[in-house]
């Protein structure tokens, strides 16, 4: 028997001057492009604002290597290097493993960008 690929959500925490908030979110389309072009173990990216005004990165993978992976190589992806360019201040990234989930169908357009 084949093991099971565990889906694992990224989290990424992190700060952005004022300033640079129009261009993080007019970029982040092209950027989430590349990155599921570079590595399809992607599934879904959702870009949230906390009631602090720092930013949360949820990013739903296939699998933890494939989470790894990116997270080791997303710097060599021109069109995320420069997304990040818009980071102050990074509070970390971490891998949470998927054990239980409930899919929902037909979620509103653009939901997963």
């Amino acid at each position: 028997m084949l093991p099971v690929m565990a889906m694992t959500i990224e989290l990424a925490r992190f700060t952005v001057d004022d300033d640079a908030v129009t261009q993080l979110v007019a970029e982040r389309s092209a950027m989430v492009q590349a990155l599921r072009e570079r590595f399809p173990g992607c599934l879904a990216a959702y870009l949230t604002r906390e009631d602090d005004g720092s930013w949360l990165d949820v990013v739903l993978w296939r699998s933890r290597a494939e989470a790894e992976e990116a997270a080791r190589l997303v710097n060599s992806v021109p069109a995320c290097a420069a997304w990040f360019r818009h980071i102050a201040k990074s509070s970390g990234l971490r891998h949470v493993e998927v054990v239980a989930a409930w899919p929902a169908a037909g979620l509103p357009e653009g939901a997963a960008t």
